[in-house]
């Protein structure tokens, strides 16, 4: 996961005097705010729980109040802290931090906990209303709709919840997954201030090998039918005339594991598809459309009323990282307010040649993502493990429910060689800014990448 600070804001307390909060967004997207004494406390318990850590410096306490410099220097200092804790697998994934990030949301969002129902949906748009705690947590939303629906308990982490938009045109696109350290119905809320949202069940992996042991299950194999249908009538799944004929004869047989095995021989099963976008591959500006799966990026660039197919494997990139351009950086013309995101990998082209390679997209956070989860998955099933079951993450949880993130607390239920959750390894990844403002700072960091753990696994058959 990407964390950012990328501002702050004067809260004025009921006595009258004020303090300083600092706005944290996680994947370009606001998440809370929190005071420079809340993080103070979650590094104080981080260090109790991890000893062994290294930790980046923290910003010191002041007697005096703050200048406007140096509440400016404290806000570079916390983004800094942060975005290293949270790449630190062990701390990344503790109970400490997910709480402290869970409760701060609920304070950001003045959320007092009620007992609500929640809307997930199916690709096929079936609704599942489940009646939970407004506070709850996304894995505590995702089991219970499991249950609901009697997924079997070995197979709920195949799944996961992900935020859609719906688009102007009627289409859907994927916002992002959601992760334990939010609450879905907040995070749902907050979404539905900028559009139409819904909270949708996926599967969460990429290697459509997986499939064979939903497969076995009657619930679980008419969830893999429902979404490739979905993506099919969607085209995210492309399939000749020919193909849709025959998928359309073996559904009105009810065949449906014939339709899911066929399904899997055609072009974009399993991947994600994005939003038209630029690269500069092979030209700047190029006209692209992206898709994520299969351990590859593949690009169908359009050149001259031509389009040309291409892939990037994971295995050959060395490093990525995301990059916010703000208006006029650049010295071009652009009169849009808004910034812009990009997404650039370091690519092995051949034995001994390098080149980055950039995507500019609004959905580069979550290209960003679907990078590291293809990594993670891949590192996962060459270590020969598993994806977790609910009573393990309970297990890990001992008792942390019902404790809140005040001062003098610790979890001791979390032990720094705790196991990690398949596909939950926070992302590495330092945000890179280009601006006016980071500018005029002088502090842009222009070294922020998220290095590839799969890179160094590449051998010669690869090349």
């Amino acid at each position: 996961m990407h964390f950012s600070i990328p501002d702050t804001q004067e809260v004025k307390e009921e006595t009258g005097s004020t303090y300083t909060s600092y706005n944290i967004y996680i994947n370009g997207v606001f998440h809370c705010s929190a005071r420079y004494k809340q993080m103070r406390q979650l590094h104080d318990q981080l260090r109790k729980d991890f000893k062994s850590a290294t930790f980046p410096p923290f910003p010191p306490k002041k007697l005096l109040s703050l200048t406007p410099e140096e509440v400016e220097e404290r806000r570079l200092m916390l983004e800094r802290y942060i975005q290293l804790v949270s790449q630190d697998q062990r701390m990344g994934s503790s109970d400490i931090f997910n709480t402290f990030l869970h409760t701060a949301q609920q304070e950001s969002q003045k959320e007092v906990p009620e007992h609500v129902t929640l809307d997930v949906f199916l690709m096929n748009g079936h609704k599942i209303t489940v009646n939970i705690t407004s506070t709850d947590q996304t894995d505590d939303i995702l089991e219970g709709v499991a249950s609901q629906i009697e997924i079997p308990n070995e197979f709920v982490y195949y799944f996961g919840l992900f935020l859609v938009k719906k688009e102007d045109k009627g289409n859907n696109s994927i916002v992002r997954r959601l992760q334990d350290f939010e609450s879905p119905y907040i995070s749902l809320r907050t979404a539905n201030k900028n559009g139409v949202h819904r909270i949708v069940l996926r599967k969460g992996y990429w290697d459509s090998a997986y499939d064979e042991d939903l497969m076995e299950n009657k619930i679980t194999m008419n969830l893999l039918y429902i979404q490739a249908v979905s993506d099919l009538e969607r085209q995210w799944i492309l399939a000749t005339k020919e193909q849709l004929k025959h998928l359309q004869t073996l559904q009105q047989r009810g065949s449906k594991r014939e339709y899911l095995r066929f399904a899997r021989t055609l072009k974009y099963y399993g991947y994600m598809q994005f939003q038209p976008c630029l690269t500069d591959y092979p030209n700047n500006d190029t006209p692209v459309s992206v898709a994520a799966g299969g351990k590859e990026l593949n690009f169908r660039v359009h050149i001259e009323n031509q389009v040309k197919e291409g892939s990037f494997k994971i295995t050959r990139m060395r490093c990525w990282r995301i990059t916010t351009i703000y208006p006029g950086e650049r010295g071009d013309n652009d009169s849009s307010s808004s910034p812009k995101l990009e997404l650039s990998f370091e690519y092995l082209m051949s034995r001994d040649t390098l080149r980055w390679i950039t995507i500019t997209s609004d959905q580069a956070m979550l290209l960003s993502m679907c990078l590291q989860s293809m990594v993670d998955e891949l590192i996962m099933k060459k270590q020969g493990r598993k994806f977790r079951k609910p009573h393990e993450r309970h297990h890990h949880k001992g008792q942390k429910a019902g404790k809140t993130f005040s001062a003098g607390t610790s979890d001791s239920s979390n032990s720094p060689e705790a196991p990690l959750s398949p596909l939950e390894v926070p992302e590495r990844l330092i945000h890179t800014v280009v601006g006016e403002k980071a500018k005029q700072d002088g502090k842009t960091n222009e070294n922020g990448v998220t290095e590839n753990d799969a890179f160094e696994g590449i051998g010669d058959d690869d090349l």
